[in-house]
This record gives structure tokens, sequence and C-alpha cells, in this order.
């Protein structure tokens, strides 16, 4: 009797001592599979970044290799919230659209430099051969049929945008726009007349207030004598010259040793000090 109520009390009280409170998967610790897909995780937003900032750094390569080159009457510049958006703007030298100033954009793909073709749409009608006259883009791939990043740049297209303004009938082999290629061909004056209709109309438009709300959108002013006297200009790029001349230097001409900062000056008190 004895021995059974001290094995009930031990029971009562083994019972009473480990009682399950709660989930006990709170007080387990993590396993490896789960620190696997933390480091996993990190991983992969470390790839993330260094993806951001390998396509940051060869844009910014191809922007250099654009100011290299002789692209005459073509001006781009990268968007300031999206650097795979280009602003451009052509001015016509040549041909049908002489004097023509047309604005376009060029996109970049989210995957660039490891994509294929970038976008090339103009932001206005362009009756053109290779042209398309529902989306204004240009087709890039007669000129380019096959995309490849070590070989293929983005001053080669723009250089090509420049190019097809004046060479009109060398495309027409390529063309998309039937259209343009039939009346090109068989009406030219007709041509002629739509480019020069084309022309007027995007002058009309050309100073009127930007729709990007964009720090680096191309905009125009009229012309102002009092803003843009040449005498004017040419002393404002002068004056500018000089102060970039007389910028501080902190070597000696024509050696590498450092200047010294100069003594600071003696102040009326300590001459004082020295005289007495």
């Amino acid at each position: 009797m004895f021995t059974s109520t001290k094995n009930d009390a031990t029971k009562k009280e083994t019972k009473g001592s480990f009682t399950r409170q709660g989930s006990l998967r709170r007080v387990i610790p993590s396993t490896s599979s789960d620190n696997e897909h933390l480091f996993g995780r990190q991983n992969e937003d470390l790839n993330k970044i260094f993806k951001v900032y390998r396509q940051e750094n060869i844009i910014l390569t191809e922007y250099k290799m654009i100011q290299s080159e002789d692209i005459r009457g073509v001006y781009v510049i990268p968007s300031k919230g999206n650097p795979l958006l280009w602003f451009g703007v052509i001015f016509a030298r040549n041909g049908p659209y002489k004097n023509g100033v047309f604005r376009f954009n060029l996109i970049l793909d989210d995957n660039f430099p490891d994509s294929e073709h970038p976008k090339v749409i103009f932001q206005s009608k362009v009756l053109h051969p290779v042209i398309n006259s529902e989306t204004n883009e240009l087709n890039l791939h007669g000129a380019f049929p096959t995309w490849h990043k070590n070989e293929q740049h983005i001053w080669q297209v723009l250089k090509y945008v420049q190019w097809i303004f004046c060479n009109i009938e060398a495309t027409v082999s390529h063309g998309i726009d039937k259209e343009a290629c039939e009346m090109f061909l068989n009406d030219r004056e007709a041509f002629n007349a739509k480019a020069l209709e084309l022309v007027q109309q995007n002058q009309e438009t050309l100073y009127e207030l930007p729709q990007e709300e964009d720090m680096h959108y191309i905009v125009f002013e009229e012309f102002n004598p009092e803003l843009h006297k040449k005498d004017k200009m040419i002393a404002y790029v002068q004056h500018k010259d000089e102060n970039e001349k007389n910028g501080y230097s902190w070597v000696l001409p024509g050696i590498f040793k450092p200047l010294q900062r100069p003594s600071s000056p003696i102040s009326v008190n300590e001459t004082k000090g020295e005289s007495t």
C-alpha cells in the first residue's frame, strides 16, 4: 500500500512538472533548412544589387562612347528617373526633312545589355520607309539583323537614326511602311510635300511644355535677342573657361610636389604682442 501511494504521488508530480504549454515549435531552434532559406534570400538580394550596379556602369560606358563619336545633329540624354529611358532629338540637315526637328525616345530592355534590340520610338508622325506609321517605332532589324552586346552599341543606333534621314532611298529595300515606300518611289513630289508638312507641324509644337516630368527632358526656348546675343554667349563661354583654368591646384606646375597650405595671416593682437 505504501509503495503504491508513493508511486501514485510520483506520477502526479511527474505529470504536473511536464505539462505541455503551447507548441514545442516555439522553443525548438531553427533547422539547417531555415538557414539555407535565409542565405538563399540574401544571395538573391545581392545578385539583384550586383545586376543593377553592372547595368548602370554599362549604360554609363555606352553614353561615354557616344560622346567620342561624331553624330552631328543627334542629341540624347538618359532620363533622370530611369536610366533605361533616353530622351533624344534629331535635327535633319538634308533631304526632304531638311530643317526638321524630331523628338524620339530610346528604350533599353530591363535585361540590358543581355537583351535584344533597343527601341527607338519617335514622338510625332514621321513618314519614312523604316518607321512604323502606327507606332512610330524605327525598324532596327534592317540595319542590325542580330543584336549582340559585344558587337552592337547605342552609338551605332544613333548613327543609323542620323543616316535614315539623309539616305531615304537606300532604306526602301528593307522598308516596313508600304505606303511610304510606294510614295517615295512613285510620287516623289507628294512625298516631299508631306515631309515638309510634318516638318512645319513639329516646328509649331517644338516650344510646348514637356509632357514628361523629368529634369533631363530636352526642352527648347524661342530665340531671345537679349539673352542669346552672340557677344553675350561668347563672353559667357570665355568666362566659364577662365574660371576652369583658374581652378584650385594642389600640385606645383611641372612637378608632383604638393603645395603647402599658406600661413594664416597674423592678427592685430599678435602683432601688438610681438611689439611689446
